[in-house]
């Protein structure tokens, strides 16, 4: 190239689609491009792509907004071209084009590679591997996808209209791309997919076993510290990845779980393929097989058929369980959704908040608790950075996902090392936070 061309990936949504985009950075990168993530003004004659989501009406909000705050700097002469990608051009590429035809390439979830094929062409000449990519992380973790796309066809959800089917990655492709990465001092691994519980269903030979073997497999790696489960489905769950995560310590005791209801009527509206009485045994072979395991889920308030009745059913149910991680959200109809289509959505939504407030009210005060429930005991922390008007380490204990989670603040008389693990005694909590020292 003549002159350095500079790149801002603008990367919205979820951490699958931060995943994409490093794949993107990396293609551009080894094209001899600049990278940089999430500038808000680029710089002057950047390239912008913008990743987009749209999965609930918030998310398709903000990624057109993103998309028309650039055309409007590229039309200023700021910025030079402008690209979208992702679940909102794959769900509405038609109508994408014809709202925006400023834009200069319009690719969906799956043909993004196609942004800089010509370049990659033109100036690589060992043609890069589809896991590649440039951590827009701190290279200590990442994400790791495993899977595409889902099966399960949820009543409320339009992921498998952006996504499609579910297909796996190859474990060895897995394999590899995370000895790479750990060879270049990443160590902790949060393995993500639209369905977890899915993996490996869809390859030769690879059984239900496959999830385990896996992940077996992943811990043995060199250099791999933490691995972590994130988006398992309660329907069809893989048993077998329980004695793994029982018995290796570099597998966090944790596991992301959308259980999203109890009410027996609420789970068949949503076509969730499990009961309430299924959803206990699982909840109780997971917590038996795995002893200390923290388990984060989400749950839904105010869809069709919750009734006061089944709201209380899903507070108690809450109550019961005392999930040590718990999200939630108010339902919101997605257009050419199973509910969409064939249920009203008629619970007000005054309700609906009041409803999700009182919720989260139960689950703050449960949260608090389990952080005290944590004071004495030693945990795994991985460090991700130093607070100097704290004065203190921040990290992350095997418990807690990135940018989800809560934070451990760590006292030490030493300088210690961003990205590595140390066991610390937590002494006190505070909310969700723990405080602890690094233990002698």
């Amino acid at each position: 190239m003549t002159k350095r061309i500079h790149v801002n990936i603008f990367s919205l949504g979820c951490s699958k689609n931060l995943v994409d985009s490093e794949r993107l950075a990396r293609r551009f990168s080894d094209a001899g491009v600049d990278i940089a993530f999430d500038e808000e003004v680029p710089p002057h004659g950047s390239v912008v792509v913008v990743n987009t989501c749209g999965f609930i009406g918030d998310a398709k909000e903000e990624s057109v907004n993103e998309l028309l705050r650039f055309i409007d700097l590229k039309n200023r002469g700021h910025i030079k071209t402008v690209y979208v990608m992702g679940c909102l051009s794959e769900r509405y590429r038609a109508d994408v084009a014809e709202q925006m035809p400023e834009l200069d390439g319009i690719f969906g979830k799956f043909d993004w590679t196609g942004i800089v094929d010509d370049v990659i062409a033109r100036h690589t000449d060992e043609p890069l591997k589809p896991w590649q990519r440039i951590l827009s992380t701190d290279r200590h973790y990442t994400y790791i996808k495993i899977s595409e796309g889902c099966n399960r066809f949820c009543a409320f959800c339009a992921i498998p209209l952006i996504t499609g089917r579910h297909h796996s990655r190859r474990p060895e492709e897995i394999l590899e791309e995370v000895a790479e990465l750990a060879a270049k001092g990443t160590r902790e691994f949060n393995i993500i997919a639209q369905d977890l519980s899915s993996y490996g269903r869809d390859l030769d030979n690879a059984g239900d076993n496959a999830l385990a073997d896996l992940i077996d497999r992943m811990a043995d790696i060199e250099g791999v510290g933490m691995i972590r489960l994130h988006y398992a489905y309660p329907s069809d769950f893989p048993y077998s990845i329980l004695p793994v995560m029982a018995r290796r310590k570099e597998v966090c005791k944790y596991l992301d779980i959308a259980l999203q209801h109890i009410d027996d009527t609420v789970l068949s509206n949503m076509q969730r393929h499990i009961n309430g009485e299924q959803t206990r045994t699982l909840l109780e072979r997971i917590r038996r097989e795995v002893p200390g395991i923290h388990i984060r889920t989400t749950m839904m308030v105010g869809f069709p058929g919750e009734d006061d009745a089944a709201f209380e059913r899903l507070l108690d149910f809450v109550r019961e369980q005392r999930f040590e991680r718990l999200g939630a959200f108010a339902y919101c109809e997605e257009e050419d959704t199973f509910a969409a289509r064939n249920l009203e959505d008629n619970i007000p939504e005054q309700v609906k908040q009041r409803r999700l407030e009182k919720l989260m009210a139960v689950q703050e005060e449960i949260a608090a608790e389990v952080a005290d429930s944590e004071i004495g005991k030693t945990l795994r922390v991985i460090i991700d950075e130093y607070d100097p008007d704290m004065k203190s380490w921040i990290g992350r204990s095997e418990f807690d996902s990135p940018e989800v989670d809560c934070n451990v603040f760590v006292a030490a008389d030493k300088e210690l090392e961003t990205g590595q693990i140390y066991n610390v005694l937590i002494t006190d909590s505070e909310g969700f936070d723990l405080y602890g020292s690094i233990e002698s």
